[in-house]
């Protein structure tokens, strides 16, 4: 056995989202993101002697609504704590959390493997504010810091213990992304800080039950580095323990242009944080009621949508996947609904040429530039034959984007791309496209049949496009098998 094999990979995920508030977890501070360094700041923000915090309702509101959708137990008595660890960029000097009381406990998020589902277990679900910002860029001999950041409002996610590889890790937090930024608790931008990852990793023999000495990876912004980071330390960790050498429980971080992994510091230990009941916030009361009208307010989810596209519209299991992977694609979908009943045509253009138009010129589906009733119609007329895909996708397209007073079908007819069902015509164009391959004739004769598409082809070259490829094969298939 390869001696990578031996040994069982084990992870658990801890992410921080910064929750969508307009102000911060305890005070009225912004939380707008790229403001002036130490602009978004207050008397609280900086803890100077004698503020007293106030909760913002709106971010408990927040974390209740994905511990909801996460299948979480909400809990109805909560307090904050205070965490006694230092932070050179919190004021404060420690961390006001949530510690043996979490607002969320339990949960999971289900992944597709290629084994199939799986759920993923989550541990708990806790509030707590974050910290500023350390610059070590800027000046040459000292570290800059910037206390925009400083109590704004976070979830963290605690996965249990029960990853087993890089992918399944990328899967979860691809998900748990896509959810947080459904139901509008945060922008889960990992390039910008809002959303961010540490993983703790370990190994053990196959079989084994008890955890192995762990490492934890911090502050990894990107789901892809999530991945690198968990394979590199999966291959540190065997090829210690195959030495004999003594794995350190440790914090290290990942260099992604080295694509390695470093050591920070020794990994405390919860006890060393000394947690308390934070004296200066009250405990708050989470009411059945608050948790019944987070619930109703909830709009479909992913997989809800995913199931209606399925059966209500026939799509297949990866186009509605692809439709309702985020609310700006379902609402242009569901919007096209109104202007025309081709389904699946409609799913195809919106993957296809919509999603192309907007990769190419960098701007959301919110952006495209042709209104849904004119695809629509472009959609209608391709779907009747009067046109062909390649020229409505590409050429009309275009046309009716740059010259938006035009309809579908004055855009077609400008550019001459009506096709041309007019038998006569089209036995003109395969007459002289099989006299000019006379010898392909008698290969097709004799017995190779492929060699039909090539003929295809280049009756469609001949009539620009406009030729009927349906009555094309049609005409083809007779001439050529008398």
């Amino acid at each position: 056995m390869n001696h990578l094999e031996k040994y069982e990979l084990v992870v658990g995920l801890e992410v921080h989202a910064q929750l969508s508030t307009q102000s911060k977890l305890f005070c009225s501070d912004s939380t707008t993101f790229g403001a002036d360094p130490n602009t978004q700041v207050s008397p609280i923000s900086l803890a100077h002697p004698g503020t007293l915090p106030k909760i913002n309702k709106k971010a408990i509101e927040l974390a209740v609504k994905l511990g909801t959708v996460l299948h979480c137990e909400i809990e109805r008595h909560n307090y904050f704590a205070r965490k006694n660890y230092f932070y050179p960029d919190l004021p404060k000097g420690y961390q006001v959390s949530q510690h043996t009381a979490p607002i969320c406990k339990g949960g999971y998020i289900t992944v597709i493997t290629e084994a199939g589902e799986r759920e993923i277990l989550l541990n708990r679900i806790h509030l707590e504010e974050d910290a500023g910002k350390s610059i070590h860029d800027v000046d040459e001999y000292y570290t800059c810091v910037d206390l925009n950041r400083a109590g704004v409002p976070l979830v963290e996610i605690v996965t249990e213990p029960v990853i087993h590889s890089s992918e399944e890790a990328f899967l979860f937090l691809t998900e748990l992304r896509k959810i947080i930024r459904w139901i509008d608790v945060c922008d889960g931008n990992m390039e910008e800080g809002s959303m961010r990852c540490d993983a703790n990793i370990s190994i053990r023999l196959k079989g084994e039950k008890t955890l192995g000495k762990r490492v934890e990876v911090k502050n990894l912004n990107s789901i892809r580095n999530v991945k690198k980071a968990i394979e590199i330390e999966k291959e540190r960790l065997i090829e210690l323990v195959e030495k004999n050498q003594i794995i350190v429980q440790e914090t290290r971080s990942y260099d992604a242009d080295k694509n390695v992994t470093f050591s920070l510091r020794s990994k405390e230990e919860s006890e060393d944080y000394r947690y308390f009941p934070e004296p200066d916030l009250p405990p708050f009361q989470i009411s059945d009621e608050f948790i019944e009208q987070i619930k109703n307010a909830l709009p479909p989810l992913p997989e809800q949508l995913k199931q209606k596209y399925i059966s209500a519209y026939n799509l297949s299991e990866y186009d509605a996947s692809l439709i309702s992977a985020d609310k700006e694609t379902v609402s242009f979908f569901d919007n096209m609904l109104n202007h025309s009943h081709h389904y699946k045509a409609i799913a195809n253009w919106i993957i296809g040429p919509v999603k192309e138009y907007c990769n190419e010129e960098k701007i959301s589906i919110v952006d495209f530039p042709l209104n849904e009733k004119k695809l629509a119609e472009l959609i209608d007329l391709t779907e009747a034959g009067q046109i062909n895909f390649n020229n409505a996708s590409t050429k009309i397209l275009h046309s009716l984007i740059a010259n938006p007073n035009q309809n579908a079908m004055e855009a077609s007819q400008a550019l001459n791309l009506i096709q041309e069902k007019d038998s006569s015509a089209i036995e003109q164009w395969i007459n002289e496209a099989l006299a000019s391959m006379p010898e392909k004739v008698k290969e097709y004769k004799s017995g190779k049949k492929g060699l039909l598409g090539l003929f295809a082809g280049e009756v469609k070259k001949r009539s620009k496009g406009k030729a009927d490829m349906q009555e094309v094969t049609r005409i083809l298939s007779i001439k050529l098998n008398n």
